[in-house]
């Protein structure tokens, strides 16, 4: 017996008009998706994937877009239907879930009532009906404490939990196709692996179909059944998910495979090994160069940080007084040598990113000390702070809003250069095209503005003007989280490269763990302001001690599909509070040593720490 598809796709573009002049940005896209079956649509940034899903739903510009092809639904032409109908198709019949649900959701609205809004409009039910419903819907979609947190607006919930509450709003009408647009890309892996088993767990208590867009070929092995390959606004490659990755047939299918990081493909190499450089015409790797040891151990460590301590009060009432304080990062201690990569690992909310900035003196610190080739950071007044900020640079995760969108990159590259009184002007300018060269830029690129770049060539450009100073230190803060996995990999490996010839040492700030593992001599990882375990990265990945190093492990997505149906051992709770009384004294904690230069906290079963609310 033949099922019909769902949604059938044929011959699909899509155009914008751009100074006057139709630009097609989507060409003659067909695939069809199957009752119950997950299709993954997979590409880079500017591949036309998520245009294509904006497209299904007619939500481009109608002025200055122009869809042709056919979209069949139950039989109906989306792109034929008049705008009443189609209003009624979307949320009804299909619904999308988008990649960052902040902007998603109304901030001033309780997400009660966004949820019965749909229920209301597109159910017909009453006011009551409408939230005994949104109550089933967040407990079905595992948001503790249900009936109390319909009130709750969305500032209120964690990334994690606003996505739920998306993947809820998008469930009430019980759609035959959920479009999921990048919709863990921003999350930490172990809230991206809960959503995963969350939107696999309800299509099949459900029986909807999933249309799931991504660039991360790790989470296409997890979720999907067939795979469609985008690129260039084409569809280059459509097959089982099994079939693409057991045989990819384009070049860029086998790019895009060729550079994602494995989870232990690190075993057996002591020190950091590059992304293999990718051949974009055959899509084929070279073998990969492993980085000869750059740690210079029998020197003083570039950076000694000991019980660190930075803490944030939260003031509340009409006077304005403190209610609580944030225990952002508690007794933090740590070395770091010339050459060397420690990388600072955990969730969102775990403290890694103040620690960076807390090194920094970006954010003052509470307590502790931070030794930078043996002076104490903490002792120097603003201008002598100024002065050491030479030899202690930062990467940013977002390089377009750490440029001035009014400067040239040219000038933002000199301009450290020429404050700190390093270089004249006509220096400073022949300095910028050697540091454009070096980090594998054109320097007649100097006179362009930062929007005229793609995101990894702004993240070029922010590393060749941390550079410029000759930094001893770089912090580098999720810098290679917000990009695509190809650019990631180049990226990356001119952070190595930068490394081994300038003998750099790197503070890798990241919740991504297999980059993680290529990338790092040693690991620490950080559990509501607190290291629970460090070490050198293979006793960390492949010896963990501690049940939350564990839990981060198990979460990250392995590029398989033949292990797609195998259940994760994943828990839904929340990264707990850092949120403490006023009052609070932090217990003492103990490490033990699990091998030379492995130490776990030993409090790893301690009872829970008492929290009180934010408000």
């Amino acid at each position: 017996m033949t099922t019909h598809p769902v949604l059938s796709v044929d011959k699909l573009s899509t155009a914008f008009r751009v100074e006057r002049r139709w630009r097609e940005v989507v060409r003659s896209v067909s695939f069809t998706i199957g009752p119950k079956e997950t299709v993954a649509l997979v590409g880079e940034s500017g591949s036309g994937k998520s245009v294509t899903a904006l497209s299904l739903m007619r939500l481009t510009p109608r002025d200055s877009s122009r869809i042709t092809g056919s979209v069949i639904l139950g039989g109906r032409d989306l792109l034929q239907l008049p705008d009443a109908a189609m209003r009624q198709v979307r949320g009804d019949e299909i619904a999308m879930i988008f990649q960052e649900p902040m902007t998603s959701l109304n901030p001033v609205l309780t997400i009660g009532f966004q949820i019965a809004e749909a229920l209301i409009l597109h159910r017909g039910m009453s006011r009551a009906e409408a939230e005994a419903e949104t109550v089933r819907l967040l407990d079905k979609v595992r948001i503790p404490a249900a009936t109390s947190r319909i009130h709750d607006y969305p500032h209120r919930f964690s990334g994690g939990m606003r996505q739920r509450v998306m993947i809820a709003m998008a469930l009430a009408c019980r759609p035959k196709l959920l479009i999921a647009d990048e919709p863990t890309t921003a999350l930490d892996v172990t809230i991206q692996a809960q959503i995963l088993e969350l939107i696999k767990l309800l299509q099949e208590e459900e029986g909807m179909s999933v249309l799931f867009i991504t660039h991360d070929m790790g989470v296409v092995a997890e979720i999907a059944d067939r795979t469609v390959v985008m690129y260039g606004g084409e569809a280059v490659e459509t097959g089982t998910t099994a079939d693409i990755f057991a045989r990819p047939a384009h070049p860029y299918t086998r790019m895009l495979l060729s550079a994602v990081p494995r989870l232990g493909s690190m075993a057996g190499h002591p020190h950091p090994v590059p992304f293999p450089k990718i051949d974009r015409t055959t899509g084929l790797p070279a073998p990969p160069e492993e980085i000869p040891d750059t740690v210079a151990r029998a020197e003083r460590p570039v950076l000694e940080v000991q019980d660190l301590t930075t803490r944030f009060e939260i003031r509340g009432g009409l006077l304005g007084r403190a209610r609580g304080r944030v225990h952002a990062v508690e007794k933090v201690s740590f070395d770091l040598r010339q050459g060397e990569t420690l990388a600072l690992v955990g969730e969102s909310g775990c403290g890694k990113s103040t620690t960076g900035r807390s090194v920094m003196r970006l954010i003052e610190p509470l307590s502790g000390s931070v030794l930078l080739d043996g002076e104490d950071i903490m002792a120097l007044g603003e201008r002598e702070l100024r002065e050491r900020r030479r030899k202690m640079q930062m990467i940013f995760q977002d390089p377009f809003a750490s440029l001035d969108p009014r400067m040239t990159v040219g000038a933002a590259i000199a301009e450290p250069l020429v404050i700190n009184r390093l270089a004249s002007r006509a220096e400073a300018r022949e300095k910028t095209a050697e540091l454009l060269r070096r980090v594998g830029l054109s320097p007649d690129m100097a006179g362009r503005f930062p929007h005229e770049f793609s995101g990894g060539q702004r993240q070029r450009i922010c590393i060749a003007r941390a550079l410029a100073v000759r930094p001893r230190l770089i912090v580098a803060d999720e810098s290679v989280s917000a990009l695509d996995v190809s650019v990631k990999a180049q990226v990356v490996n001119l952070m190595l490269e930068l490394q081994a010839g300038m003998k750099l040492a790197y503070l890798f700030i990241s919740h991504d763990m297999a980059v993680v593992e290529r990338v790092s001599h040693r690991v620490a990882v950080m559990y509501l302001g607190e290291i629970v375990e460090i070490g050198p990265r293979a006793e960390i990945f492949g010896n963990p001690q501690h049940s939350y190093t564990r839990r981060l492990l198990e979460a990250v997505p392995v590029p398989d599909p033949a292990r797609r149906r195998e259940k994760h051992r994943l828990s839904n709770e929340e990264l707990k509070s850092p949120i403490r009384p006023l009052d609070y004294v932090p217990p003492e904690r103990l490490y033990r040593e699990v091998s030379p230069g492995h130490m776990v906290q030993v409090s790893d079963s301690a009872p829970p720490l008492p929290v009180v609310a934010a408000a």
